[in-house]
């Protein structure tokens, strides 16, 4: 289990808002939700990303952003648009009425130029979390990279009306996210977080995929190092130097991260059995380790779920 395997899992497209629409100018499309992440691909034509604090992004064919929530954002033909807004959400598309073909208070239009396709992505429990603090508030990716067989496939599939569709998107939109992931933290110049470049050293990348494939194991700095063939100084100060944190504290924030989603999405769980799903033998060492990662202790943590929520 690779880190950002780990980290994408709680980003599924299962269950969102997917939308696609077909626009002739003017157009402003006002997205509302404010939804954790927001990929939007235009499959012909082009218009403007405008987020709501930030410089539009002009968006051709062949071309995708993703959009980082809680702010809204708009999509229009042109940067000052006389179009007035419609408001896009929920009301929009949803699983439950079909996706892509009831498109409720969107501008659709059989002639038009510019056909986009939009999928509003939950961000579900804590495991996300790291994965959208590395992201900016919009992130671009241009055409010809290893996206652009998905928009193929997107594109056949929003134009037919078949069993299974739903599922079809879902998983494309799923393929489509990790390729303009994968580009954006791989472009040229680029600032990825430590622990996307931190995968790819030979040490220090197996050391995390053994943290985040065991979790739970009574690892030690010793233990940690025998398994990736090195002293414990070297995995130590090269953990350190890649990571940003030695590992153990690297570990103890991962397992509090896979404590709090168990908190929050499993209430049949003690407190007890929690710490001993994440390596810890007794409570008290857990809700000690949790309040001192998280500010609160694991039964203060789980009574704000409503509130956070």
């Amino acid at each position: 289990m690779d880190v950002f395997s780990d980290l994408i899992r709680g980003v599924r497209s299962h269950g969102s808002l997917f939308g696609s629409s077909t626009l002739s100018p003017p157009w402003n499309l006002h997205f509302v939700d404010g939804a954790p992440l927001t990929l939007c691909a235009v499959l012909t034509g082009a218009g403007w990303i405008v987020p709501e604090d930030g410089p539009p992004e002009q968006l051709r064919a062949g071309e995708s952003v993703i959009v980082r929530g809680p702010a809204t954002f708009t999509f229009v033909d042109a940067v000052g648009t006389p179009a007035e807004p419609i408001a896009c959400g929920e009301d929009c598309a949803t699983p439950e009425q079909g996706g892509t073909r009831h498109r409720l208070g969107w501008v659709d239009d059989p002639g038009g130029e510019t056909t986009l396709i939009v999928g509003a992505y939950p961000v579900r429990g804590e495991i996300g979390r790291p994965l959208l603090d590395a992201l900016p508030v919009v992130l671009r990716v241009d055409s010809g990279g290893a996206g652009d067989p998905v928009l193929e496939h997107l594109a056949a599939e929003v134009a037919v009306d078949a069993p299974g569709q739903q599922v079809v998107l879902d998983r494309l939109l799923d393929w489509l996210l990790v390729c303009s992931l994968r580009e954006w933290f791989e472009r040229p110049g680029g600032e990825p977080p430590a622990w996307w470049a931190a995968q790819r050293d030979p040490v220090v990348g197996d050391a995390l995929r053994l943290l985040h494939a065991e979790p739970a194991a009574p690892w030690t700095v010793g233990t940690l190092a025998g398994r990736t063939g090195v002293s414990r100084s070297t995995l130590a100060k090269r953990f350190a130097d890649l990571v940003g944190e030695p590992p153990l504290t690297y570990l103890t924030r991962w397992r509090m991260t896979l404590a709090a989603d168990l908190l929050t999405g499993k209430e049949s769980a003690t407190i007890s059995d929690i710490a001993r799903t994440v390596g810890y033998s007794d409570a008290f060492g857990f809700s000690a380790a949790f309040k001192r990662v998280r500010g609160v202790n694991p039964s203060e943590f789980r009574r704000a779920v409503p509130q956070r929520s």
